[in-house]
């Protein structure tokens, strides 16, 4: 018998750690998404309003990592590392954690976001957060390794691109806004939207990990 035969015995028969880590990668894309609605949209109580689907959202993704880690206390046996599932929960949590915050700030502060760095580092929000949600569907079967690494690779690919947009937009923010306070806010902004791509690229080393030791 093989070890992978071996393995298969005493994974759990029960789905309910993949099933968990889908629906917050699922609620993870899909905030990735409102954050970059947010960024569009001109008018501050439409903005609010997305702010609020954000928010609900996060909260439901704290529910669920509570859930992951209840299922890691009474579960014995588990898919993959137990170190690797708390990793990967406390991660796309982050994610989850710091889009809010970004969403949040640009209302707070009143600020306009109708701001060429910050439109961009929304998409590459979006993307990477899209990214993530494909490679946390692919681990319930690890069969499409190529498919997995393509993700890994894109999301590792805008953090990269986040990292030189980020240092464009604080030296024109410098270079161009007279207003002390104003400088201050958008700085504040665009380090939290950064950090969103931090985090994604940290799920993805997590995943990484997961799928050397069990591919």
């Amino acid at each position: 018998m093989s070890l992978n035969s071996l393995l298969s015995i005493f994974v759990p028969k029960n789905k309910v750690f993949y099933e968990l880590f889908e629906k917050v990668a699922d609620n993870v894309a899909k905030m990735g998404t409102l954050l970059k609605n947010v960024v569009a949209e001109p008018d501050f109580d439409k903005r609010a309003m997305i702010i609020s689907q954000i928010e609900d959202l996060e909260h439901t993704n704290d529910e669920l990592t509570h859930s992951i880690f209840t299922e890691l206390g009474r579960n014995f046996i588990t898919p993959f590392d137990r170190e690797d599932i708390h990793y990967l929960a406390s991660s796309l949590d982050d994610i989850a954690d710091y889009i809010y915050a970004a969403a949040k700030k640009i209302n707070f502060y009143r600020v306009n976001p109708n701001d060429t760095g910050m439109q961009k580092m929304a998409e590459l929000i979006e993307q990477s957060a899209h990214q993530v949600c494909i490679a946390v569907k692919l681990l319930r079967n690890m069969k499409d390794m190529r498919q997995i690494t393509e993700a890994l690779v894109k999301i590792n690919s805008s953090e990269n691109q986040a990292d030189d947009i980020f240092d464009m937009s604080i030296e024109r923010l410098f270079d161009t806004e007279p207003d002390a306070k104003e400088v201050i806010k958008k700085r504040e902004i665009y380090q939290v939207m950064e950090i969103v791509t931090d985090k994604c690229e940290d799920a993805s080393n997590v995943i990484e990990s997961i799928i050397i030791k069990y591919a």
